[in-house]
């Protein structure tokens, strides 16, 4: 379980495609500095566990689902990828409760600058379309954002600087794909009004 709130701005060092799958190893200093095998690191949303963790950097094994389902497998070496650790049960809850599990993935359309943050606008599955409300959470690259706008299509969210500055959704350009996973009770809610139905 992760909140969204990125730690640490990482780097591909490495990717190795298997049959089926891929190993890919992440430079980040500071998620790596406590990281044993078998611990849970999220990079761009996804939740990936620890194989190997040395000098700085880890080592995880990307099974064919995630990369059909994520961003991921558009990943090179030196690609830059936001880190963050799974939340402990003490730590403050800054973002919302996040899996580390991506339902899909959308692409940015615009980004509209003003004097203090950006409108993103970021295209939306129509499989995850009932799931977004405004003024709702969403992760985009494992970021928790606010959804401040949302249409059939699209949903947009407004970016402060720290978020462009610190997470790789600064650098993202039109067209440039997102790993997209929507708030987890939307989807709990919606089983149980079923079930009663």
């Amino acid at each position: 379980m992760f909140t969204g709130i990125v730690e640490e701005l990482g780097e591909v060092t490495a990717w190795e495609d298997l049959p089926a799958a891929a190993r890919i190893t992440v430079r980040g200093p500071l998620v790596t500095s406590d990281a044993k095998h078998g611990d849970s690191i999220a990079v761009n949303g996804v939740c990936l566990t620890v194989v190997t963790s040395t000098d700085g950097a880890f080592t995880a094994d990307v099974m064919k689902e995630t990369l059909d389902r994520s961003s991921l497998g558009a990943l090179a070496v030196g690609s830059p990828v936001n880190l963050e650790r799974s939340v402990r049960l003490q730590d403050r809850l800054g973002g919302h409760l996040v899996q580390g599990h991506v339902d899909g993935t959308g692409a940015i359309v615009s980004k509209t600058a003003s004097e203090h943050w950006t409108v993103v606008r970021i295209t939306l599955p129509a499989d995850l379309d009932r799931y977004v409300v405004e003024k709702g959470s969403i992760t985009v690259d494992g970021v928790s954002l606010t959804v401040s706008a949302v249409q059939p299509g699209w949903f947009e969210v407004s970016l402060i600087p720290t978020t462009l500055q610190l997470t790789t959704l600064g650098p993202k350009a039109p067209g440039d794909p997102v790993n997209l996973e929507v708030d987890i009770t939307a989807k709990y809610v919606e089983k149980l009004l079923a079930a009663r139905a």
